[in-house]
């Protein structure tokens, strides 16, 4: 594991050198060159290492001792506050591993293509969701094809 941290942060810091401190990419730029994919990297490493930090701290709530509160209807919402604290770690855990196939993607020179249709899926989209791997089209035809799918 350590490793692994140690090779982000190196990867990291080396994003962090190619870029200006508040560059955003252009469309005016070549798509995904090198400043592009540094500054993706950079985002992702960043987001994956924000969400341990936060499940770091829910770990350590969780470890710190049991719900005692002596009234039941506390009792009841602080254990409703676990389950909702729980579920949203545990969808952070399934967007970390996103997070992982992105980077892996960017190592691969394959990210910011559709997966469906290899076409540039688009700066203004990646900068909002970073793990996108469709375009906006793909993305919306395989929503409804998956629509229609659920209600047969």
């Amino acid at each position: 594991m350590a490793t692994a941290a140690s090779k982000e942060t190196e990867i990291l810091r080396k994003a962090k050198s190619m870029l200006a401190p508040d560059y955003v990419p252009s469309e005016d730029e070549e798509y995904m060159n090198a400043q592009h994919r540094a500054y993706f990297q950079m985002l992702l490493i960043e987001w994956k290492q924000s969400i341990r930090d936060a499940a770091d701290q829910t770990l350590q709530s969780l470890a710190d001792g049991p719900i005692r509160e002596a009234d039941l209807n506390d009792r009841a919402s602080s254990e409703t506050d676990w389950g909702i604290e729980l579920r949203t770690r545990d969808r952070q855990r399934k967007l970390v591993s996103k997070i992982e196939s992105a980077l892996r993607r960017i190592d691969e020179g394959e990210y910011g293509y559709c997966e469906v249709t290899g076409d540039p899926i688009g700066l203004k989209r990646l900068i909002a969701r970073p793990v996108a791997t469709m375009t906006v089209e793909a993305q919306e035809a395989h929503e409804r094809r998956e629509k229609v799918s659920r209600d047969k």
